[in-house]
């Protein structure tokens, strides 16, 4: 398959490698007037971009719509009813063989693994938000779980971020965490 061909969903969901941009917590115009402009790029070179949810305007929603080849996204707890209309609390799809479930909310961190291991029983990959904070770990069972961060606020971390990842044949492979240099 041509780099630049979008692919189709059919051929997503069989394992052929897929190049997954993750996002959460954009908090545009909250936190920041608009997104970098490099995750504006990665969104147009990705398959798929993945978001979290805490969007906050709708705007950003249409933007990325109309960059990304194929959008999966929820609404998470600083979403308002426009979001909430056109967008799920969880979402669940087959990418690069792999089950992936995306959600905003997932609780503490202590006992993250083991919770969401039983919430979401079915699912290879969990992508969360809420904390700002990235996260890559696996639960027992083997669900693998990842926290973007947030590429406009920081918080507490020393960077923004984001990250990319090429799953294929149902392997998830390297997920790479981009720190986006300080405003």
């Amino acid at each position: 398959m041509d780099e630049d061909e979008p692919m189709d969903e059919e051929t997503a969901a069989r394992g052929a490698p897929v190049r997954l941009l993750l996002l959460s917590d954009t908090h545009v115009p909250l936190r920041a007037r608009r997104l970098p402009d490099e995750v504006l790029r990665e969104a147009e070179r990705a398959d798929v971009v993945v978001h979290a949810g805490d969007w906050v305007d709708a705007a950003t929603l249409d933007l990325l719509e109309g960059r990304a080849r194929r959008l999966i996204g929820v609404y998470g707890n600083n979403d308002g009813p426009d979001l909430r209309a056109r967008l799920p609390e969880v979402a669940r799809v087959r990418l690069g063989g792999l089950r992936w479930g995306v959600v905003h909310e997932t609780g503490p961190a202590r006992g993250r693994e083991a919770r969401c291991a039983e919430l979401y029983p079915d699912l290879d990959v969990l992508v969360f938000g809420h904390s700002h904070i990235p996260w890559d770990t696996e639960a027992p069972g083997g669900l693998r779980l990842l926290n973007p961060g947030s590429p406009t606020d920081r918080r507490r971390q020393p960077y923004c971020t984001y990250m990319t990842c090429t799953p294929a044949d149902g392997v998830l492979g390297e997920v790479a965490l981009h720190r986006l240099p300080r405003r």
